[in-house]
């Protein structure tokens, strides 16, 4: 993991706060990865903690543990080996009532909505417990909080938020998005709906995805802060191209569909399946990044057309997601194109999948592109795997329960290749820069494009570009002073409170604001 040489180092802090926010993607994985930035660069020994992930995005640790991507992607920010403390429950959704549920890196249990209610009770002292460790071993912690902590039927079993916020004593921040409008009512609203001993930790907002004149802006700043008593701590910009290693399949409609000019020759035309259970989709991150390769999502046959590369990528359903191929009509629209399978998508393309440990559905029929068959073991393939591919070193990460075997082809990434597809089961292959290369280049001269890709770019160093880009914004545009004062020294006392529905005690007057 990349060292961070420390700028201006400010007087010793020790704390923890939590990033919440007022939806899913409002932005608190990126602010939480910016804060971190921000202060491992002044030489604070900072970690990042999520106590309850729900994402299909995940990473394997070192130490073979299953964690949030997001979490992996914030230890990043900080200079550090990500680790299972970092997010000590990660729920995987199968289906919209069913996930399995992993804890400390290893899938415990597959739960019902209702039935996660009794395993949560049990796992809320391992949430304080990972987050005691990372206090332990940090001089700071910034936590960060999952969907919106004015979930209110959520409230009575939440470890993530403010559950968490008042059995650690942590000040909150709420980060609102206000590139989807009703920022405002969003933040005051969030605030108003919680339980007054929960609204003492809440202090203050930062609004994120600002795109506009600030002075415009700037009565409803001061209109907040009167309505609520609670600081605004910052307005964030819009910025583009942080759009790496997110956890929420929101962030995909948000994702480039196109990069820079060709280095040389043609563009590669890159389609991935947008599957139902889609996960690990961070895998195209490398992919966008490369100059003349185009990543578009896609759901229907049609957009295939102008198509070079079609992907199937990893899925929690594989079976499921099969089916909706099927029914789709890509299925029948893949034989004859070059195909890239990553894990669940690699074993979409086999002759047939036994599975009674995903989806319970026993032998089901295959796409029948590569000459394999797969069968789902009880256990979860969890590694950091190593190899070699056109000559190239490539290290990536697995997490898997289908075993898949070849019964012919070539040898590629402990997977197979037929022709035109291949298959492997290991995610983040892509990343891995000459490998990458050697890849684009193989599926070009299978496609019989004029394709020839750049020589120098550097995932890695793009992906560090990222954060610091993230650093900066949170060094820029927040209060950094504040936030400081908010480690130190804890939630601010005697906090107002606001009834639901209601004012602050007196309503101010903004009549000013309006004055011509």
């Amino acid at each position: 993991m990349t060292s961070l040489p420390p700028h201006d180092v400010p007087a010793p802090v020790k704390g923890a706060l939590l990033v919440a926010g007022t939806t899913s993607d409002a932005g608190k994985s990126v602010v939480t990865a910016g804060i971190c930035r921000w202060l491992a660069r002044q030489g604070v020994r900072v970690a990042p903690y999520k106590a309850q992930n729900m994402s299909l995005n995940s990473f394997v640790t070192a130490d073979g543990a299953e964690i949030g991507r997001a979490q992996a992607m914030q230890a990043a920010a900080c200079g550090l080996e990500p680790s299972a403390d970092m997010n000590p429950i990660l729920l995987k959704p199968g289906s919209d009532r069913r996930s399995q549920v992993v804890v400390m890196g290893r899938p415990l249990a597959e739960v019902d909505a209702m039935e996660y209610w009794d395993v949560k009770e049990r796992l809320r002292q391992v949430a304080v417990d990972a987050l005691g460790r990372l206090r332990e071993r940090y001089d700071v912690v910034i936590c960060e909080g999952a969907g919106s902590p004015a979930e209110i039927n959520l409230r009575r079993g939440d470890i993530a938020n403010m559950g968490l916020a008042r059995a650690a004593d942590l000040p909150v921040i709420v980060v609102g998005d206000i590139d989807r409008g009703g920022v405002f009512a969003s933040l005051y609203g969030t605030v108003a709906l919680l339980e007054p001993a929960d609204q003492a930790l809440v202090a203050g907002f930062v609004i994120n995805k600002f795109r506009g004149a600030p002075e415009i802006l700037a009565p409803g700043l001061d209109m907040i802060r009167g309505l609520t008593g609670r600081e605004v701590y910052g307005v964030l910009p819009w910025l583009d191209g942080l759009w790496l290693d997110v956890e929420d399949s929101l962030a995909l409609n948000g994702r480039p569909t196109a990069t820079r000019a060709p280095y040389g020759g043609q563009t590669l035309r890159v389609a991935v399946v947008r599957l139902p259970r889609v996960s690990n989709f961070t895998d195209f991150d490398a992919l966008a990044a490369e100059p003349g390769v185009t990543v578009r999502f896609v759901t229907s046959p049609a957009e295939l057309d102008d198509t070079d590369l079609v992907v199937l990528p990893g899925s929690r359903a594989t079976v499921s997601d099969l089916a909706w191929l099927r029914a789709s009509g890509l299925a029948d629209a893949l034989p004859g194109r070059a195909v890239l399978g990553i894990c669940g998508g690699y074993q979409m393309l086999a002759r047939t999948i036994h599975d009674e440990v995903e989806s319970g559905a026993g032998t089901v029929e295959g796409l029948g592109l590569l000459p394999t068959t797969v069968e789902f073991a009880a256990e979860k393939t969890l590694g950091r795997p190593s190899g070699v591919a056109y000559g190239c070193r490539v290290e990536a990460y697995e997490i898997h329960h289908g075993v898949v075997t070849a019964h012919g082809g070539e040898s590629f990434l402990d997977g197979c290749r037929s022709g035109s597809v291949w298959g492997t089961t290991w995610h983040g292959a892509l990343e891995n820069d000459d490998f990458r290369r050697a890849f684009l280049a193989d599926v070009a001269a299978v496609c019989g494009r004029d394709f020839v890709p750049a020589p120098d770019v550097s995932f890695a160093a793009l992906r560090q570009e990222r954060l610091d880009a993230l650093g900066d914004m949170v060094e820029r545009h927040l209060d950094t002073g504040a936030l400081l004062r908010l480690l130190d020294g804890g939630a601010p006392r005697g906090m107002p409170v606001l009834p639901p529905g209601g004012s602050l005690r007196e309503a101010p007057d903004f009549s000013q604001n309006f004055a011509q």
